[in-house]
């Protein structure tokens, strides 16, 4: 195991740690996009993002378009290269609100919660049609990972927390059961040359209906991309 330093919620750690990965001239087989927040406070990313969107969805955004040529490249017919993307069941009840990503309007936390875990899901769809426009030996998934028993719960209210102390043994998955549906994606026999597919308890199943719109998968795709300052080489395909 070796560590690459990256801070997500940093445009340049993030392309910083790109050259760096690159210049090993490493194949990259799996991509797992697992890094983010819960219910923080209103406060922004160094990039003036609000932190949910910025670090939850653009970071891992950037990172993956960043890695795409070596993951095509690493990708065979036979060995598909996979990008697995943790959002979770919260996307069901999130709004995107395209005139305003970065809730600057009216800020909730757990509103700014929901649409970065929705944004995950329509970014992984669109993904993985662009992937198969292009002929690429890569897949791309979403898992939910269920309620896990993990530090992302530090910024909910108190009592909640008190809750989740007496009930996690019962009712929270154990941070190993939460990771199991992310493994099953990315090293499962079954899940080769399946993509955009929404994975929950190693099964396929059905993510939100709004997460099935192409049209506002395409046009996040293309905010994303001018947010982040990439070209929109997408934007020539269907």
């Amino acid at each position: 195991v070796e560590f690459l330093y990256c801070d997500l919620a940093s445009m340049k750690s993030i392309r910083q740690f790109v050259q760096q990965f690159r210049a090993k001239n490493c194949p990259l087989h799996v991509l797992v996009n697992n890094a983010g927040v819960m219910l923080v406070p209103e406060r922004k990313t160094e990039d003036g993002f609000e932190e949910h969107f910025g670090l939850n969805y653009l970071g891992h955004f950037l990172l993956t378009n960043l890695l795409l040529d070596t993951l095509k490249q690493s990708g065979t017919h036979s060995h598909n290269a996979r990008i697995i993307t943790v959002s979770s069941a919260t996307h069901y009840v999130g709004k995107l609100h395209l005139n305003d990503l970065q809730s600057r309007c009216s800020y909730s936390p757990h509103g700014a919660y929901a649409q970065s875990k929705l944004a995950l899901v329509l970014f992984t769809y669109r993904l993985q049609h662009l992937l198969t426009a292009n002929g690429s030996h890569v897949t791309a998934n979403v898992v939910d990972p269920g309620v896990v028993n993990t530090e992302l719960y530090k910024h909910v209210f108190w009592v909640v927390k008190v809750v989740k102390w007496m009930t996690a043994w019962l009712f929270f998955k154990t941070p190993e059961e939460g990771a199991s549906t992310t493994i099953y994606a990315a090293v499962s026999p079954e899940m080769e040359g399946a993509g955009g597919c929404y994975l929950y308890n190693e099964e396929r199943t059905k993510s939100a209906d709004l997460a099935y719109d192409e049209e506002l998968q395409r046009r996040l795709w293309t905010e994303s991309c001018r947010m982040v300052g990439i070209s929109d080489e997408a934007s020539r395909l269907p």
